[in-house]
């Protein structure tokens, strides 16, 4: 297990399509790792959800299907074929089914795969979603396991004690472990390096072994290479930035850098690629987006018209972010390519915030590169607090951690310190704690489209006020702590479930029988 979060693993990512990266990408990397864990090609998969968890009311319509069928058909998340993962599974003859059942879990959104391959191989997977793409794989065939995706792993099932023998081969690289259930030994290899085939063969070749798979990570930092971090808290992240004169953003390619192993080189040009596909979502979202099972038409381009008529300010930034949050999660409802920032629920905030003031200051891309470090170091501090997850939290940890990690990276724009950065986050996610998750219709589009927006305009004023020396009070560790303390009080009905909040107004539940019927309409047709 890993200490600290990935920036590119747990906050700025996973890149993918859909409305929730909770429901979607996390089912998606669940299937597509779980699929490797059987012999042969898939005949069938039938995926479970609790009927006491927090998915049991919008599981489809949020994008759990979208990403379970993707991942066990193992259609990559950037490939138009993602949307038409019920078509591709009925051409290959796979069938792949939905439940509703009881089945002993320790997470609201736990979901339970029982796969089985054309060769009569079958597996049974318990994992969990955390929250922003993230997921824990819990259990294999009832055998207890804590796999996040970030690692290669050789599984190896077997009647008897092989420990010995195994533990002979092992790589030098490699951990390994043994969880034994009542009718078997479940042996792991995890290695940061991937396992030479010839290894594989020859440990199938003993008499007790009746499976071994190789399951390829799906998360983009592969784990095992971290170094030692010359910071831990916020307050010792502070002294070490004045001690070296160092802005958040250098601190925050410092932090992936110990905790990926990987060169600042390599780190950002990966955040290059993430800034061009976020940008690329604003510009396709502002050439116009089409969708049927959307409640909410294109709209980005009602600013530029308006500005024009002269209705409403004339070149303000507020006009600019507003623009790009709306075209963000247009391209999102659309099922284009989008970066889940920290979330897919969230993934306006950031993009549209940065992008606008990036415009405004003119900005090089080296300079967004670190303005995008400041903001994913300070999603590495949430992900080690509350996380992502609307469904325990809220949207406190969507709307208000994604405002935080904006206000950070204008901050790093503005030329700021790291002490103003780490103040203007805690300013602005101050501001958004207690912020329920109510989506209208189960369609992550509204109210998540306002939201998205009020955290943007937050993040500006944030930043503004802390380069400005306005004091934040609250420590940014202390508010992390007051958010987790405040979703405890929260009832769960407004934490992404659809039954409570504007969910369940008159007009919200006259929208959503509207798109069922259209969307049997065009089952039918």
């Amino acid at each position: 297990m890993n200490s600290f979060p990935s920036i590119f693993n747990d906050v700025i990512g996973p890149v993918m399509r859909g409305p929730s990266s909770s429901h979607t990408a996390a089912s998606w990397r669940v299937a597509r790792m779980a699929v490797q864990m059987i012999d042969g090609p898939l005949k069938s998969a039938l995926i479970a959800f609790d009927k006491d968890g927090a998915w049991v009311t919008n599981y489809e319509e949020q994008g759990t299907v979208l990403g379970m069928n993707g991942g066990l058909l193992e259609i990559d998340m950037a490939d138009d074929l993602m949307k038409q993962t019920e078509r591709i599974a009925s051409e290959r003859g796979i069938d792949i089914d939905y439940e509703i059942s009881t089945f002993d879990n320790s997470h609201a959104n736990s979901m339970l795969l029982t796969l089985t391959s054309i060769q009569g191989d079958a597996v049974k997977v318990l994992a969990a979603s955390l929250g922003g793409g993230s997921f824990e794989i819990q259990k294999i065939d009832e055998c207890k396991v804590q796999m996040k995706g970030d690692y290669h792993e050789l599984l190896v099932w077997s009647h008897g004690d092989i420990e010995s023998e195994l533990l002979g081969i092992k790589p030098t690289e490699a951990q390994f472990k043994c969880v034994e259930s009542t009718d078997f030994k479940l042996y792991i290899f995890e290695s940061f390096q991937p396992f030479d085939e010839a290894l594989k063969h020859h440990i199938t070749q003993y008499d007790d072994v009746y499976k071994v798979v190789n399951v390829l990570p799906v998360m983009p930092v592969i784990g095992g290479q971290e170094r030692t971090l010359p910071f831990s808290s916020i307050e010792s992240l502070i002294d070490y930035s004045v001690k070296e004169d160092l802005s958040l953003g250098a601190l925050g390619l410092l932090y992936e850098q110990h905790r990926s192993g990987l060169s600042e080189e390599v780190l950002k040009e990966k955040m290059k690629t993430i800034i061009e596909i976020i940008e690329g979502s604003i510009a396709k979202g502002l050439a116009g987006t089409e969708y049927e099972d959307r409640l909410l038409p294109q709209q980005s381009n009602l600013v530029a018209k308006a500005e024009q008529k002269g209705k409403i300010l004339q070149g303000s930034i507020i006009n600019k972010i507003i623009e790009n949050v709306a075209a963000i999660m247009e391209s999102k409802s659309a099922l284009e390519v989008i970066v889940a920032n920290p979330t897919a629920g969230s993934c306006g905030t950031v993009g549209a915030a940065l992008k606008a003031v990036s415009d405004e200051v003119e900005a090089t891309m080296d300079d967004k590169i670190m303005c995008y470090y400041a903001a994913g170091l300070v999603g590495a501090y949430f992900a080690m607090g509350p996380g992502f997850s609307a469904e325990e939290h809220g949207c406190q940890v969507e709307c208000g951690a994604s405002a935080g990690m904006a206000a950070a990276g204008i901050v790093q724009l503005f030329g700021g310190t790291a002490a103003q950065g780490l103040g203007a986050a805690s300013m602005a996610i101050q501001n958004m704690i207690g912020l329920v998750c109510d989506p209208i219709a189960d369609r992550v589009e509204a109210p998540c489209l306002g939201k998205n927006t009020s955290a943007a305009v937050n993040a500006l004023s944030s930043a503004t006020m802390a380069i400005s020396g306005f004091a934040h009070l609250i420590p940014l560790d202390q508010v992390l702590e007051t958010v987790e303390r405040v979703s405890a009080d929260m009832p769960t009905c407004v934490k992404c479930t659809g039954l409570g909040g504007l969910a369940i107004t008159p007009a919200a539940l006259k929208l959503k029988e509207q798109l069922e019927k259209m969307k049997i309409a065009e089952t039918n047709r």
